[in-house]
């Protein structure tokens, strides 16, 4: 199923398995070019093919994921919630995996082709995995005005960068620990 809460904003709920990651991609792709982000396609359809490869590999008790992408200010925020409430790690090089290897550097790659990316914690309903890319420097002309605050978005403003729940859970940022923030407009 494919949503669009606002001008800027696209989610599609999906099964994470390998025949839909190309469709997903498709989609993403699409939405990029609808909104005049064509330089931030190569970069976002690598970022979700990694993210719903973890997913299908990873996730436990179902492959049931949401992608979510967002334009706000001057980011591009992607973002996949699953069911499974493990945290994925990122394993670097000198870490492992074995430098030929054809798997396990998924979040390496994120981590090196994003701005930022984190891990939020959603207690017993799982967790979002997300990453931001800065837009380019040129204003796309095309993209259509965001509703101000409240308006046709059910009241609600979500931060251009996810931040935690406010649940007092931390929020992995880069592999670091972070503050968890939140942001809600009344």
């Amino acid at each position: 199923m494919i949503s669009q809460a606002s001008s800027r904003q696209c989610a599609v709920e999906l099964q994470a398995l390998p025949s839909r990651i190309g469709q997903v991609r498709r989609i993403v792709s699409a939405q990029l070019r609808y909104w005049n982000l064509d330089p931030l396609i190569e970069k976002a359809a690598l970022g979700v093919t990694e993210l719903l490869t973890n997913v299908h590999r990873h996730a436990k008790p179902d492959k049931v994921c949401t992608v979510e992408i967002e334009f706000l200010l001057d980011r591009l925020t992607v973002s996949v919630h699953d069911h499974d409430p493990r945290l994925p790690a990122v394993v670097h090089l000198q870490d492992g995996p074995d430098p030929l290897a054809t798997s396990g550097r998924g979040l390496a790659l994120i981590e090196a082709v994003s701005e930022s990316w984190g891990v939020r914690p959603q207690g017993d309903s799982g967790k979002v995995v997300w990453f931001t890319l800065p837009a380019p420097s040129a204003t796309p002309l095309g993209i259509p005005a965001t509703p101000a605050y409240g308006a046709a978005g059910g009241g609600v403003f979500k931060d251009p960068v996810p931040f935690g729940d406010g649940a007092g859970a931390a929020e992995t940022v880069r592999g670091h620990a972070a503050a968890v923030r939140s942001a809600v407009a009344g």
